[in-house]
């Protein structure tokens, strides 16, 4: 799990919503009435699934029934994730011209489609590389337009004090889907093979089209009057990112720790698949049992910060990642104990990785204006995202040129340094973190 993991809700909704809350309480669990918000929800459940299997069949695919080359990993990564360098930034800009439910049912029949043409490939006996480096491509790009208008329309769903249940409630699923999904796809990709375990998913992209097709907003696009130029948008939120002296530490570190955690990671099926000779459904096991980490540390972290205080979680959380990295490469020294290792790395990333962005993210919230929210957190994603596809071809290539494990503690001694950008910030010094008014003094 990566440093951007728990980014999955838009921070501006998750304010907006406390805010509406407090003005416009309605009783508890009245989502449960709610079917239009039901339908939705049962869809994007499914989707979830589907997607958290899709990210699991794919590279045993490329790994094991196309024989991938190290490098060939590291490009099939960077396909996946290269949208959000490419068209982070403008992305949102552009969907708040649109009707969102419509872009996400767009963006899912475009996945269906394309996560479709694999099996069918691999049936014929015509799939290749490439192939799969075009899949991901299109797959990348559609995701990051669903997910920014996912972000956004929950308010035109239901009443204004009803969005934080409903965020809430969507979350849930996420974290769900995190926990059962790769050990579900590493059972279906044992049982049908992983072309088929990738044809079964596409049932829950249409699943999720169907459900957004049957689910009503009252969203009204915004008049072209409105519209501002899109790259003075643009630039006013980097502004404010890399000016705001805390948040620029924290933007440095999430950045610095997303590239060599990318660094390892791509190498993860090679390295658990060929180099341990771990099963796909071991495979999938392994990352189950680690995301219950996340579980933990959402419980954990408001104990951790009354004890230690909020602006102290920041490097606490950030050493703590980076020492459990150097679990990864520890299991190739004692093969025996791999499994139990891997499993304890995986926990212990997901358990601080949900200390550090609760943290910081409730940060970001407080110190930035409800009008650059949005901006803000497209600027932040684009850099800390937008890495990601860099250091997967970096990764590719170490893999070929020095081997899977060197690279992997390559990866273990960047995150530590990466540490610095907020050990040797004035987080220490400090037990709350600043408000709006005192951030950037």
């Amino acid at each position: 799990m990566s440093q951007s993991d728990a980014d999955a809700i838009d921070e501006g909704v998750l304010a907006d919503a406390r805010a509406e809350a407090s003005v416009a309480p309605v009783p508890k669990g009245s989502l449960w009435r709610d079917r239009n918000f039901l339908t939705m929800w049962s869809g994007q459940a499914l989707s979830q699934f589907g997607a958290q299997i899709t990210e699991l069949a794919i590279p045993v695919l490329a790994v094991l029934l196309l024989d991938a080359t190290e490098f060939e990993v590291g490009v099939l990564t960077a396909a996946n994730v290269a949208a959000f360098l490419l068209i982070g930034l403008p992305a949102g800009a552009w969907i708040d011209r649109m009707r969102k439910r419509h872009v996400m049912i767009w963006a899912d029949g475009v996945r269906a489609l394309a996560l479709a043409t694999l099996p069918l490939l691999w049936w014929a006996g015509a799939l290749q590389m490439w192939h799969v480096f075009a899949v991901a491509l299109v797959m990348g790009i559609a995701t990051v337009f669903f997910d920014v208008s996912y972000q956004s329309i929950i308010p035109s769903l239901v009443r204004p004090g009803q969005i934080a249940e409903a965020n809430g409630k969507l979350q849930s699923t996420y974290e769900l889907a995190n926990i059962a999904g790769p050990g579900l796809g590493g059972w279906l990709i044992g049982v049908l093979t992983a072309p088929f375990a990738i044809l079964a998913t596409v049932g829950t992209y249409l699943a999720s089209l169907v459900a957004l097709m049957l689910t009503r907003d009252h969203e009204e696009r915004r008049a072209p009057e409105d519209h501002a130029p899109i790259l003075r948008e643009i630039g006013e939120g980097l502004r404010f990112v890399f000016t705001e002296r805390l948040l620029r530490r924290i933007v440095g570190y999430t950045a610095t720790g997303n590239f060599f955690n990318t660094l390892a990671t791509t190498l993860l099926p090679i390295f658990l698949l060929r180099d341990l000779g771990l099963s796909p459904a071991s495979m999938g096991l392994i990352f189950s049992l680690g995301a219950i980490g996340g579980f933990v540390g959402a419980i954990a972290t408001p104990h951790i910060v009354r004890r230690i205080g909020e602006a102290r979680a920041i490097p606490i959380s950030a050493i703590a990642m980076s020492v459990g990295a150097a679990l990864l490469p520890v299991a190739a020294l004692v093969p025996a104990l791999a499994f139990p290792l891997l499993v304890a790395q995986s926990f212990t990333a997901s358990f601080t990785v949900l200390l550090y962005n609760i943290t910081q993210v409730t940060f970001r919230q407080r110190i930035t204006p409800p009008r650059l929210l949005g901006r803000m957190n497209a600027s932040v994603r684009f850099v800390v995202w937008g890495v990601m596809p860099l250091a997967a071809l970096l990764s590719g290539a170490l893999g070929t040129w020095f081997g899977v494990v060197p690279t992997l503690w390559i990866a273990a001694g960047g995150e530590l340094l990466a540490c610095l950008f907020v050990v040797l910030a004035p987080f220490w010094t400090m037990r709350e973190l600043p408000d709006a008014h005192s951030a950037s003094r």
